[in-house]
């Protein structure tokens, strides 16, 4: 297992610009003029869109070397080359906030793998709009939020939850199977920042029971998607997806828990490689330096 990062000496480094020539140069070079040392490097070029990504994962070896001052120093680079980028501390949990309904099985695996370390989150506030699930957080010893949603009060709710994100500072929002459709506007808002997860049978077996509905049509793969939140259901830029294989001989019960077992494990793997800024948004479609 790969130890944490060293606060304050491990940074991370997001770009994409469009292709030309001495990019990997230039950010070889500011990285030589600020003590930088790089762990590991990945970069793809989409020649469909002439667009150039890139992370690096770099240390730096003079202790007067801070944030500020490799953003500052990043800065001309990137004006120098029309690029669009971020630079964080690596070792920073990325403050995430979770939302539910009844299903828990993946806020139960979010809350267990954060609690081992295996994921780098930390995890202000769970926001449901349903109780079920306040002793759970209780038990992790999180805020829980009970925020009922009815076609009356869903202006509100959401302006709870937008209220919640402010406050607490939030980097990014889980949707880990809460149903609830979020209004254009909020999904515009949450842009980039909020990640969903469903069964990979949309859009083939919508509405109730999709997996009842599976069975019926004897599927051999039943999987999940984990994406960014778009205005678009469901159809946002997609992280990461998974299947497993099923038979005739499994009943819709078994169905629906191998399912449940395929979304936690997706939608684990999204958050671990958003929150290690692994995920780039490319158009509809996304970059994903695992």
């Amino acid at each position: 297992m790969s130890l944490r990062p060293q606060p304050d000496r491990e940074f991370v480094l997001t770009l994409s610009c469009p292709d030309r020539s001495g990019l990997v140069h230039a950010v070889s070079g500011f990285l030589v003029r600020h003590s930088g040392n790089i762990r590991e490097s990945q970069q793809f070029d989409d020649r469909l869109q002439d667009r150039f990504f890139m992370r690096v994962h770099f240390d730096v070896s003079d202790p007067a070397t801070s944030l500020e001052t490799l953003r500052s120093g990043f800065a001309p680079v990137a004006e120098a080359y029309r690029i669009t980028w971020q630079l964080h501390n690596a070792s920073t949990p990325t403050r995430t906030l979770i939302m539910v309904s009844k299903f828990g099985h993946c806020l139960n695996d979010l809350l267990f793998r954060w609690r081992t370390g295996a994921l780098n989150i930390e995890v202000p506030a769970i926001v449901s709009n349903h109780p079920d699930f306040a002793p759970l957080a209780e038990s992790y010893g999180i805020p829980f939020h009970h925020v009922p949603v009815t076609p009356e009060t869903k202006p509100e709710a959401e302006a709870r939850l937008l209220e919640l994100v402010e406050r607490l500072d939030v980097d990014l929002v889980v949707l880990a199977r809460y149903m609830q459709i979020l209004s254009n506007d909020l999904c515009k808002q949450l842009e980039g920042r909020a990640i969903n997860i469903h069964h990979s049978f949309l859009p083939s077996f919508k509405g109730a029971r999709p997996y009842v509905q599976a069975h019926e049509r004897g599927v051999k793969l039943v999987g999940a998607t984990a994406h960014y939140v778009t205005p678009d259901l469901d159809e946002g830029p997609i992280i990461e997806q998974d299947v497993m294989r099923v038979s005739h001989a499994q009943s819709p019960e078994t169905l629906v828990t191998l399912g449940r077992d395929v979304e936690a494990q997706v939608l684990a793997r999204a958050v671990e490689w958003h929150s290690q800024s692994r995920v780039m948004i490319n158009g509809r479609r996304t970059v994903v330096f695992r």
